[in-house]
């Protein structure tokens, strides 16, 4: 008799959903659908030929060390390579404050073993990273959203929270948020880190998207800003009360699943056996590549393309959406990132305006994923990173047209 396998997951998997937006991508594999829904890099600009180069190099010379068993911490000249790479952000540690994950999505899971007990409250930011919600709902936490606004996460909002509840961390994407593009303002940081200090609460600071600023300055982390806080210097080594995440996936490529953790070491170290159980390491091979692809300042070479690449798609998409979507609809304009999100007029759900945009052969992500505690329904995300210009002004003529048509039978 066949096993009733439902009957014997464990109570977790009760929490455990589909990503909304990677169900959403099969739909987008349907021909000549034009698709602003994944958070996707560019693949014209992968850089395919360097990767080439550096895995025959990686073969040829350490073949025998590329493809054996590694240590959990990570491959020691990339973790190297990651310490001297942002110390140009202001942030100083040491090879023992890193370790390499397979993507942030792991490195998010991790936090979510080490941190989280079913029932913890977990501050975020309203909206907030689905990959997130979706990487923590297993074990059981309960979401305080705090609203957001130009400036970012509502640091007056944040301190009510804080009070109300006796919350495990804040976690934020203060660069170029995922899904609104907005990014904190340096008061705020200043008053993020101030309330962290003084409610002893640990921030998780996700930040993929932070080198993919199209205009301005880049802003001080909040990792740095901690650890000033703590010491009266400018190069502070990080002891404090943040964990910093970061990847290769928006600026070297998503497919090798590289990325990296930032934190004290007795965090770090606790991680590290977390994820012995998950997976033992991250791929050596991939790792290895990674490090010889960018090393040798071809990476900035490559981020200073995308950079100017990007910043013309998301300078296009502001403009179509200037000139074509319908009155009542806004948007936030972001300085770097890969999103703009969009509101549109109350009465209208994206959700519904979805199958409408689709028949129409245009995909959006609707914005109530990214709401824990649901909201949003007159929100999307749009991504302008991964069409051709081509496709970003077709698609938003397309995309405009459908809303129009909505609104008309709305207040018909």
């Amino acid at each position: 008799m066949t096993t009733k396998w439902v009957d014997r997951y464990a109570k977790r998997t009760q929490r455990m959903s589909s990503s909304a937006i990677r169900e959403l991508l099969k739909i987008t594999q349907m021909p000549n659908v034009i698709s602003f829904a994944g958070g996707m890099p560019a693949p014209e600009l992968f850089p395919v030929e360097a990767v080439l180069a550096a895995t025959e190099r990686v073969l040829h010379e350490q073949g025998s060390t590329a493809l054996q068993y590694g240590t959990t911490e990570g491959y020691t000249p990339l973790r190297e390579m990651i310490v001297r790479h942002i110390r140009r952000y202001g942030i100083h540690c040491s090879v023992n404050n890193v370790l390499v994950t397979s993507g942030s999505q792991q490195a998010l899971d991790l936090i979510g073993k080490v941190l989280i007990d079913e029932g913890d409250h977990l501050i975020t930011e309203e909206p907030t990273y689905l990959g997130a919600i979706q990487a923590w709902a297993p074990y059981g936490p309960r979401y305080l959203t705090v609203p957001s606004d130009d400036e970012g996460i509502r640091t007056d909002a944040l301190e009510v929270a804080i009070k109300a509840n006796n919350a495990k961390f804040i976690y934020t994407v203060p660069n170029f948020q995922n899904p609104s593009g907005v990014t904190i303002s340096d008061r705020r940081r200043r008053d993020i880190v101030r309330l962290a200090d003084k409610y002893r609460l640990p921030i998780i600071e996700d930040d993929p998207y932070g080198q993919l600023r199209y205009e301005g300055e880049h802003e001080l982390p909040l990792v740095v800003m901690d650890a000033r806080n703590r010491s009266d210097c400018e190069e502070c080594y990080i002891t404090g009360n943040v964990l910093y995440l970061s990847t290769f996936s928006k600026t070297l490529c998503p497919g090798l699943r590289v990325a990296w953790v930032i934190g004290p070491e007795e965090v770090i170290h606790k991680m590290v056996q977390a994820k012995q159980g998950a997976d033992l390491h991250t791929s050596t091979f991939g790792q290895m590549v990674a490090y010889e692809t960018a090393r040798g300042g071809f990476l900035d070479e490559h981020v200073r393309k995308l950079r100017s690449v990007y910043g013309e798609r998301r300078d296009l998409m502001l403009s179509l959406l200037e000139e074509h979507f319908p009155d009542g609809c806004t948007w936030t304009r972001p300085a770097g990132g890969l999103f703009i999100w969009v509101r549109l007029p109350n009465g209208l759900n994206t959700a519904e305006v979805l199958p409408k945009a689709v028949e129409q052969k245009v995909a959006f992500v609707p914005g109530t994923p990214f709401f824990p505690n649901g909201g949003g329904e007159n929100t999307m995300r749009l991504n302008f990173s991964n069409a051709q210009p081509e496709q970003i002004e077709i698609g938003i003529k397309r995309l405009a047209g459908v809303l129009k048509q909505q609104l008309t039978s709305v207040s018909g």
